[in-house]
């Protein structure tokens, strides 16, 4: 079985070359990072890839993905669900934590560049975004999954999917922050969702069955840093028998014998986050396998019938697998971003300044 044990300060970085070119070889000439060459495209997917770009040192290309999403983003701030070929695939729903996560790639391209002019270009970008978002914040804090056509929200939410918001909320105050933007109402809607998805549990899959079966409403939580320390080691404790296979990977949902590359990449890094460094090592190391010739990562593996499937190598996955190599050997400033929650305070950027101007 192939494997790659890592550790703090050895980034393979010619290993993942191809991996990276991978992601490269599907982007095209407009900035877009499709699923794969010719595949479709999704906001919260091209901003994953991008990411892995950004970790590579693929400046251009990682802020030419940025581009596309300006040039691509509706008036009010949103994106489609699904683009292909540059256009919107339908246009019968809009995702929030799709249209969130660009203050993710923006403040993580920022943490590894410490470009303020980029920061300043996506600016209005992320706030239209995030006030997309939170206008769909419901009275008890969570944050509805989606907009329908026809502009009204459709009124439950997903614990993963708010988690996600939770870290992309994270990452737009602290861009307001560094920018200088008044944004209290933002710092207001985090602690509010935040608090939600800790202590309640029944805003959350009210419409239709519960989504406990999926690994990510068990791990996401913790990878957004709503669960830490000993509170995110005892759920990680509580469901690791049911989610994750040995010497394969974590499973997508808990009855199906599906193991899927970028939830165990990041559950990796929630892992790391918990404070479970040994099983982070452990489980990263297993999914070298699922390596192709031209360093893309299949999707994943359906070990009953011994089959890859779907027969996809995917560019998010690729960039998943960036982000936890990236995570464990803290090879950039943006290792840790996933690790920790940490809101960047006025005093703090103040500082800063002063040092860059000394």
């Amino acid at each position: 079985m192939d494997s790659l044990l890592l550790s703090k300060g050895i980034f393979p970085e010619t290993f993942l070359r191809k991996t990276v070119e991978y992601i490269l070889s599907a982007q095209r000439d407009d900035g877009c990072i499709p699923w794969f060459k010719g595949g479709k495209a999704d906001p919260w997917d091209h901003t994953e890839a991008a990411m892995g770009l950004s970790i590579a040192g693929e400046y251009t290309a990682a802020e030419k993905a940025y581009e596309w999403l300006q040039q691509t983003q509706l008036d009010d701030g949103s994106w489609y669900a699904n683009y292909q070929d540059g256009l919107p695939l339908y246009c019968d729903k809009r995702e929030t934590n799709f249209i969130a996560y660009v203050a993710t790639g923006v403040w993580h391209h920022f943490l590894i560049t410490s470009d303020r002019n980029f920061l300043a270009r996506c600016w209005g970008m992320v706030e239209k975004a995030i006030e997309f978002v939170l206008q769909h914040q419901s009275p008890t804090g969570e944050i509805y999954w989606a907009i329908s056509e026809d502009g009204q929200p459709l009124k439950d939410a997903l614990i993963t999917g708010c988690s996600s918001i939770y870290k992309s909320l994270e990452c737009a105050v602290n861009i307001a922050v560094v920018l200088k933007k008044d944004k209290p109402h933002w710092r207001k809607s985090y602690t509010r969702l935040g608090n939600t998805l800790h202590h309640h549990p029944e805003c959350f899959d009210r419409t239709w069955e519960s989504k406990e079966r999926y690994s990510m409403d068990w791990f996401y939580p913790i990878l957004a840093g709503v669960y830490k320390g000993k509170a995110a080691r005892e759920r990680i404790q509580q469901r690791w028998d049911t989610f994750v296979k040995k010497d394969m990977g974590c499973l997508c949902v808990s009855d199906e014998p599906w193991v899927t590359v970028a939830e165990s990449c990041e559950l990796t890094m929630a892992l790391l986050a918990a404070g479970e460094h040994a099983k982070a090592i452990r489980l990263y190391g297993w999914l070298h396998q699922w390596r192709d010739g031209d360093g893309g990562y299949w999707t994943g593996y359906q070990y009953v019938e011994n089959i890859v499937w779907p027969e996809e190598k995917t560019t998010w996955t690729a960039g998943a697998i960036l982000l936890a190599a990236d995570a464990i050997t803290e090879h950039t400033p943006a290792a840790k971003l996933f690790l920790e929650n940490r809101l960047v305070s006025e005093l703090e950027e103040t500082a800063d300044s002063r040092e860059v101007r000394a």
